[in-house]
């Protein structure tokens, strides 16, 4: 196969993986002056990644098999819901409570972050979390949501569902809400650690055959996305979220906590 629109394409998502990094070091003290601003400016920013991403699925679907995995069947799955934005879904959690009416209107409630973790050495500091019951309403054939992917039907459609609800530990995630009686929509999943995931998956798989990783970006992350960083995406960390002020600045980062399972 040749490879350059790969390596194009590679190297495309690198430059924004390096954006969104750029915009994740603005963040706390944007916050602070324009909140509005500051919180777009992730949101948006993670979202050129899902596109990024996409674009590499186009031009090597025929070589990787995106549609076998959790993680890049979800990513994949989460671009296309966000592309077309056809729904109320997927706003993300800053957006949720801090853009969304008064979020005054939000304080002594407690959220819970579900996290998976990472199996390398070094923290991940960034995030992006997304409600957990966004991904049921949207994929889950057998949800009858007004909000369903019409991508796939039937049959297919419920296999990508359970691939994606498996492999990601969704079911964990609900079983936890649940004994500890958070509203369905207060639970929410980080993508980020997925994010790394399916990179990984897929740089290691392309520099396997030969993939050159050309350009600044790409070349400085081929080394950690090809032999350093690890998702474990069967543990998950559980960290609560109570606003008690307007005043609070959302962490864009988590504590490392033991998982639980």
């Amino acid at each position: 196969m040749s490879l350059a629109a790969v390596e194009n394409a590679i190297s495309n998502l690198a430059n924004y993986m390096r954006l969104y990094t750029e915009a994740h070091r603005r963040f706390a003290s944007l916050f602070d002056e324009d909140r509005e601003e500051a919180i777009h400016n992730m949101e948006r920013a993670f979202e050129a990644k899902l596109e990024a991403f996409h674009t590499l699925y186009d031009v090597s679907k025929d070589h990787f098999p995106y549609f076998d995995h959790g993680d890049t069947s979800a990513l994949i799955a989460l671009r296309n819901a966000i592309h077309h934005r056809d729904h109320p879904l997927f706003q993300g959690l800053l957006s949720d409570l801090w853009l969304r009416g008064d979020p005054n209107q939000w304080n002594g409630a407690t959220y819970l972050l579900a996290r998976h973790r990472m199996s390398s050495e070094g923290m991940l500091s960034m995030t992006a979390y997304f409600k957990l019951s966004d991904f049921r309403l949207r994929l889950d054939p057998k949800a009858d949501s007004p909000y369903r992917d019409k991508f796939l039907n039937g049959e297919k459609a419920f296999k990508r569902f359970c691939l994606i609800r498996d492999e990601l530990g969704f079911d964990a995630i609900q079983q936890v809400s649940e004994a500890e009686q958070y509203p369905e929509d207060q639970v929410y999943v980080d993508m980020m650690p997925v994010f790394v995931s399916a990179v990984v998956r897929v740089f290691r798989a392309f520099d396997k055959v030969g993939a050159n990783f050309k350009g600044f970006d790409a070349e400085t992350y081929k080394t950690p996305f090809t032999s350093e960083l690890e998702v474990d995406l069967k543990a998950i960390n559980y960290q609560p979220l109570k606003l008690n002020s307007i005043s609070e600045r959302p962490a864009t980062r988590t504590k490392p906590q033991e998982p639980r399972h």
